[in-house]
Parts: structure tokens; C-alpha cells; sequence
């Protein structure tokens, strides 16, 4: 007489929550720092606004604006504290986007009041700005474009 076997044996169950625990633990830093890229993207969008005002004037005028001569659009967001342009010479500026920092900001303290920079190079033979990006926000959160 043959016998089924029915249901797990204990060694097939502990295998299965041990394959479980290890996909968590791999899962969860991933899924956290996706979050924080995420909030770092909104930083980024705040600095990309102003490239449009200092590449326009940069291809009408040959020269980059002076620091006070364009507005700096202010955002009200959770994450950007503020968004400065400052002019380096004729055919270099910079834009800069800090982040927000202090106890009720959720971002963690490795971002909070650290900066994504965007420096504009502009070329007089053809009036195209080309932007390098930077900052001091650690590199694995920043976006894609700005590694």
C-alpha cells in the first residue's frame, strides 16, 4: 500500500521563509532609497526651471545674465529650500537647488540642505548653452541625468 504525502514537510517550509526574509532584506534598502531618489527629483525639476530664462538670454545677449538680472522663481515644496543663479564670467552660470532640512523634512540627513548644481556653459559661435550637472547630494540619489 502506497501512502501520499500530503502537505509540506517543515525542511520545504523554512526554506520558503528563508527565500522570503532574504528578498525582503534586499527589497526594502532598494524600495527606500527609490523613495528618497524620488524626493531628490523634485529638487532637480526646481533647478531645471531656471535653464530655460539663462539659456534664452544667453543666445540673444552672447553673455550669460548678470546674478540679479533674471528672476529666480521661488517654489513652495516640501523638499526645495531655495533656487539661486549666480553668473561665474561671460559664458558660465550656475544654478543651484538646495534641499530642505530640519527634524519634520522627510529626507534623511545625508540630503537635507545639500545642493544639486547645474553649470551652463554657453558657446558665442552658436549661442547653445550645454549644462553639466553636480552638487553635493550623494550621487546614488541624485537622478540619472545628473551622475
Amino acid at each position: 500500500m502506497k501512502r501520499v504525502q500530503q502537505g509540506f514537510t517543515l525542511i520545504e517550509l523554512m526554506i520558503v521563509v528563508a527565500i522570503i526574509g532574504i528578498l525582503a532584506a534586499i527589497a526594502l534598502p532598494a524600495y527606500q532609497d527609490y523613495t528618497v531618489r524620488a524626493k531628490v527629483s523634485e529638487i532637480m525639476i526646481a533647478a531645471s526651471g531656471q535653464k530655460n530664462s539663462v539659456a534664452e538670454f544667453f543666445q540673444t545677449r552672447q553673455q550669460m545674465p548678470q546674478t540679479a538680472s533674471i528672476g529666480t522663481v521661488t517654489q513652495s515644496s516640501a523638499y526645495v529650500n531655495t533656487v539661486a543663479y549666480s553668473r561665474t564670467d561671460n559664458t558660465h552660470g550656475r544654478i543651484i537647488a538646495t534641499a530642505m532640512s530640519g527634524a519634520n523634512v522627510a529626507l534623511p540627513t545625508t540630503v537635507q540642505n545639500q545642493n544639486i548644481e547645474l553649470t551652463g556653459t554657453g558657446d558665442v559661435n552658436t549661442g547653445v548653452v550645454q549644462w553639466a550637472c553636480g552638487g553635493t547630494i550623494p550621487a546614488k540619489y541624485r537622478p540619472g541625468s545628473c551622475k
